[in-house]
């Protein structure tokens, strides 16, 4: 008797393991990001999207993808009402220029702080980095993605392109997403990061 109790334990205990690996990720960024989708609380997801939600596609974590690049403050640079898919403007200004390295090409983006955030906790050193890519509308989602990183002390700063992730409208349109800047596309694939989803 006991031991078909162990061995029903265990089946079961293996069987909650494969359901947790469905949503598990390669990284621990991959983890949270389909623990949020997954939560109704947090996930931007059509309620008939998360139903059937097992994880999102992740391109396979390259450590080329995480890039040290020198940071450009532009303390002079004027706000502006950055352009989203709705009629919303969020204020925001270009806090500086990042260069970088990229399988031996050399690349620039503008990096921005969202003015919006300054005043809330845990946003006070927060820089969004949006761009477009030659994987976009082939792999990853046509309107491009973005990444995140936090002031540095210095003037290089890690960008890690393997957290890029899809705007919220990717996935439903009732969210209003800032769109890219034409000058931040990348002529290079960055295999890396959140695939394009597809829906149900």
């Amino acid at each position: 008797m006991n031991n078909f109790l162990l061995l029903f334990l265990l089946s079961f205990s293996i069987g909650c393991a494969q359901d947790k690996q469905m949503l598990s990720g390669e990284t621990d960024w991959q983890k949270k990001m389909n623990a949020d989708f997954k939560d109704a609380t947090k996930s931007p997801l059509k309620d008939k999207d998360r139903k059937n939600f097992t994880g999102l596609d992740f391109y396979k974590f390259d450590s080329t993808y995480v890039v040290t690049a020198t940071l450009k403050r532009t303390p002079d640079a004027k706000p502006f009402k950055m352009k989203t898919t709705t009629e919303r403007r969020p204020d925001y200004v270009q806090y500086g220029v990042i260069t970088f390295t990229l399988k031996g090409e050399e690349y620039q983006l503008n990096i921005y702080q969202n003015l919006g955030l300054l005043d809330k906790e845990g946003y006070e050193d927060y820089l969004f980095l949006p761009f477009l890519d030659d994987t976009n509308g082939e792999g990853s989602y046509s309107g491009g993605r973005y990444t995140e990183a936090r002031i540095p002390d210095g003037d290089t700063i890690v960008i890690d392109f393997n957290t890029a992730y899809n705007p919220y409208c990717a996935y439903n349109e009732k969210y209003s997403c800032p769109i890219v800047p034409r000058e931040n596309y990348l002529a290079t694939e960055v295999r890396a990061g959140v695939k394009a989803f597809k829906k149900h």
